[in-house]
Parts: structure tokens; C-alpha cells; sequence
């Protein structure tokens, strides 16, 4: 059970480190966009990189979880296991957002540059991210019951 977390949460870090740079340097391309615009643009960056990372690091590290003695997939557990992911980061989607949006916003406005506004509020709302999804995981039980 512990090595699914630490897998989980390995994926979370990296995709979120690509994240990073990226939106960093989309922010800074950015710069001379209203603060609100800026936020909003990177934040949308942010989470094509970060989705993109994130989903291909997951199916590679679980491909071979789902698949039964025939070769075929496990759909079952599959969309079982797919539905409290999607909670558990849901819910920490929602709570990551807005974080990330009020707090790049704030720093834009008191004249932080784009790049360190970005990077900073994504490293606090990435911090937040990660405790609310594994409190989130743990709720949910997707690694409890034999997942």
C-alpha cells in the first residue's frame, strides 16, 4: 500500500515540476498582460502540462495492475479504482485552483515579476495540493480493499 502512495505521489511531484517551468515561462512571455490575464493564461498552461505528465506517468506506472490472467483489462476495477482517483484529485483540483489563481494574482499586483509570481504561488499551492489529495486518497480508501 505504501509503494501505490509513493508512486502516486512521485507522479503528482514530476508532473508538477514540468508544470512549473512551464508556467513560469508562460507567465514571463506573458508579462505584459494584465494580472488577471496572466493568471489566467498560465494557470490554463499549467494544467495541460500537468494533466499530460500526470496521465502518462500513471498509466505507465499501473498498466499491468489492470490487466487479468487473459490479457484482457480488469474494467471493473479499473473504473472503480479511475472513480476515487478522479474524486480524490478533484477534490484537490478545486482547492489548488483557487489557491494558485488568488495568490499569482496577488503577487502580480504587488509587482512581483510574472516568473516568480507563478513559481511561488504554484510551489504553495502545490504544497496545499499534495496534503489535501492524500488526505483525500486515504478518504476515498483507493488503496485499501485489495486496490
Amino acid at each position: 500500500m505504501l509503494h501505490e502512495y509513493l508512486k502516486l505521489n512521485k507522479n503528482i511531484l514530476i508532473a508538477f515540476a514540468a508544470s512549473i517551468i512551464i508556467s513560469a515561462i508562460i507567465a514571463q512571455i506573458l508579462s505584459e498582460q494584465t494580472a488577471y490575464l496572466n493568471t489566467t493564461f498560465t494557470t490554463i498552461a499549467d494544467y495541460v502540462i500537468y494533466f499530460s505528465v500526470f496521465s502518462v506517468l500513471f498509466y505507465f506506472d499501473n498498466r499491468k495492475k489492470y490487466r487479468l490472467a487473459s490479457g484482457r483489462t480488469d474494467t471493473v476495477k479499473l473504473k472503480h479504482d479511475l472513480k476515487k482517483l478522479v474524486t480524490s484529485l478533484g477534490i484537490a483540483e478545486v482547492v489548488y485552483t483557487v489557491v494558485r489563481w488568488v495568490l499569482q494574482y496577488y503577487f502580480l499586483m504587488i509587482n512581483y515579476d510574472p516568473y516568480l509570481a507563478s513559481f511561488t504561488s504554484q510551489g504553495i499551492s502545490t504544497i496545499i495540493y499534495m496534503l489535501v489529495v492524500n488526505l483525500s486518497v486515504k478518504i476515498t480508501r483507493l488503496y485499501k480493499d485489495g486496490n
